[in-house]
């Protein structure tokens, strides 16, 4: 376990404060941050809401500039947004998995009944 005593002493302005007795690896705010994206605009899930919100529902959220973006240019945006079992706002990559694995069981049973019907 790594803790972070001597972590945040540089001359950097801005940014979180970790709590010294918690080991790094269970700050989970610094390793959705942390965490390296693929491409130059991305979106990081941080937190969830666990019960259903009604139409007239109002969700107050409370911003602060934890972790520092102004060195390379970057910008921060709030999106709430709805997922379902085939994942988060586009359905593409979920629809892929579905037909990739079907495809791949139906050739994998092709080739099973292929090789029962004649053995080499």
């Amino acid at each position: 376990n790594v803790y972070p005593f001597n972590f945040q002493n540089g001359t950097l302005i801005g940014g979180g404060k970790l709590n010294p007795r918690i080991p790094l690896s269970d700050q989970e705010d610094l390793i959705v941050w942390m965490r390296t994206s693929a491409l130059p605009s991305f979106r990081k899930l941080y937190g969830r809401i666990e019960k259903d919100l009604d139409v007239d529902d109002v969700v107050v959220v409370h911003l602060m500039n934890n972790y520092n973006t102004y060195s390379f240019g970057g910008k921060k945006k709030l999106v709430l947004s709805t997922t379902s079992w085939l994942g988060g706002k586009n359905d593409f990559l979920g629809l892929a998995y579905v037909f990739i694995g079907s495809s791949s069981v139906t050739i994998a049973v092709v080739f099973t009944l292929l090789h029962l019907l004649s053995p080499r």
